[in-house]
């Protein structure tokens, strides 16, 4: 019996045709750049539809790249919520700017897994030093220390680990049992990953204080005391205090001073959440409405929100990156090296893939400068306050909570009842989003439906915030015609 042949080397597709296909794809991306408005913000189509339209089973066949861009041009593009359109005004904007998009480009070209140094030398210090300049950028301490995640829910996560460490620091080993119930404390009005964040480590949803605001929507520091006094009476064991910098839904920005001093008092860490409001901070009068960042123990910001970096890229700064090591920290014999006084970056969480995202905002910073980035938060606070004076100057509606920064809160106010006026706003978004030309986002705020508008799209200009201006007030008439007309 004759051996069998050994296989024949195949490798990757030619180059010539990867050559084609990526200058293809690269003009597709400029094309959509350029034209990309024409598109309606939301697509007009139902659950399913794009996986209806592509085959069930994998081709068993290669496919020409050309033919896969094509159903990409017909099926994709057009299907997507389009984030990088001028219209999108809802959640918080993460525009992508061209030079990240370059910048990701590049990074897949790479292919680098930044385990430790040894494994990605230059990512590992360029994200080091990508995450030092917007340090330096917010003036913050230089003992802070930073790292890129995924997303804010990543940081935050992380953060609370790090307090986990620190205050219960036999957990690493023994876990949570024996151990006396920790405790977690937020505004009403923080963000939803710090639960996520308490149900991932181990500390339950239970345990999570959701601290009352006061008017303005901050944190009350003294509900945040009795909180604390109360739990510490009952045997509980408080870990961390997260101060919010913009909230998600009114964009308020707590006390972070009031909340530092009793955290040194009682010997918690501060997480400060600053994922989308923190981007403004590079500015200094901006920077001046936010307070007390420098005396954070971790801060997260999220350059793809509102520093033009392509998703994801979400940097966590903290005052002692020991502690987060500590908590993480595990090196396996194939991964021991030589090297020392490096930073090997597996050790900063629990992912041991490490991808190079600080390519994508360190071209994303040189490419616009400090300065240019500054004028361009700058006018989206711009907007946004022209925005609330033309919301101000209507008796139709009313602003819903201040609007610092770039953020506008308001509802209309038709001559009904609070409940009516709830659902009157419910339907007059849905208006507003059906057009095509925006897309808005809500919440709710003293138990009211409250419509948000997020100016912070790097394409956003005056005449598309004109545009979602008159795209609601006609909503407002059709809604009140279907109002009038209806049995």
């Amino acid at each position: 019996m004759s051996e069998p042949s050994a296989p024949r080397f195949l490798g990757d597709i030619p180059i010539d045709a990867a050559r084609a296909a990526l200058l293809q794809a690269a003009e597709l991306a400029c094309e959509y750049l350029e034209k990309g408005a024409a598109y309606r913000v939301l697509p007009e189509i139902a659950p399913g539809d794009v996986r209806k339209a592509l085959p069930p089973s994998p081709p068993l066949e290669a496919e020409p790249l050309a033919a896969i861009l094509r159903d990409y041009q017909a099926l994709i593009e057009p299907n997507v919520t389009h984030w990088n359109h001028p219209g999108f005004m809802a959640y918080f904007a993460t525009s992508g700017s061209a030079a990240g998009i370059v910048g990701e480009m590049l990074c897949a070209a790479l292919n680098v897994n930044a385990m430790v140094w040894r494994s990605g030398p230059a990512p590992t210090e360029l994200e080091t030093l990508a995450c030092d300049w917007l340090r330096q950028m917010l003036d913050l301490p230089a003992e802070f220390e930073g790292h890129i995640n995924d997303t804010a829910s990543m940081s935050s996560l992380l953060a609370l680990a790090a307090a986990r460490e620190r205050a219960a620091p036999q957990t690493r080993t023994r876990g949570l049992a024996g151990t006396r119930p920790l405790t977690v404390y937020a505004s009403e009005h923080a963000h939803s990953s710090i639960d996520k964040a308490a149900i991932t480590l181990g500390i339950g949803l239970e345990n999570v204080r959701r601290v009352a605001a006061d008017d303005a929507f901050e944190l009350r520091v003294d509900a945040l005391a009795d909180a604390l006094r109360a739990d510490r009476a009952a045997g509980l064991l408080p870990i961390a205090v997260v101060s919010t910098v913009g909230t998600t839904g009114p964009g308020s920005i707590d006390p972070t001073p009031a909340i530092a001093e009793l955290c040194r008092a009682q010997g918690l860490w501060l997480h400060v959440d600053a994922a989308h409001a923190g981007s403004a901070g590079i500015c200094p009068e901006y920077r001046a409405l936010m307070p007390g960042l420098e005396l954070a123990d971790s801060l997260v910001v999220n350059p793809h929100k509102w520093l033009f970096t392509p998703m994801d890229c979400s940097v966590l700064l903290l005052r002692d990156p020991h502690v987060l090591r500590a908590a993480f920290a595990v090196t396996p014999e194939y991964l021991r090296t030589r090297e020392s006084g490096v930073v090997n970056l597996m050790d900063y969480g629990p992912q041991l893939g490490r991808r190079f995202r600080a390519l994508k905002l360190w071209m994303t910073l040189r490419a616009f400068g400090v300065r240019g980035l500054q004028q361009r938060i700058r006018y989206h606070c711009a907007l946004a306050r022209e925005l609330a004076g033309w919301i101000a100057e209507d008796p139709r509606f009313e602003l819903a909570a201040p609007a610092p920064l770039s953020l506008v809160c308001f509802r209309a106010v038709p001559d009904r009842p609070p409940e009516a006026q709830d659902g009157f706003n419910e339907r007059l978004l849905e208006r507003v989003n059906a057009t095509g030309r925006v897309f808005l986002s809500h919440t709710k705020l003293n138990g009211r439906y409250v419509i948000r508008v997020a100016i912070g799209n790097l394409r956003t200009a005056e005449a598309d915030v004109r545009t979602a201006w008159q795209a609601i007030r006609q909503a407002f008439e059709d809604e009140s015609a279907a109002y009038r007309a209806a049995p």
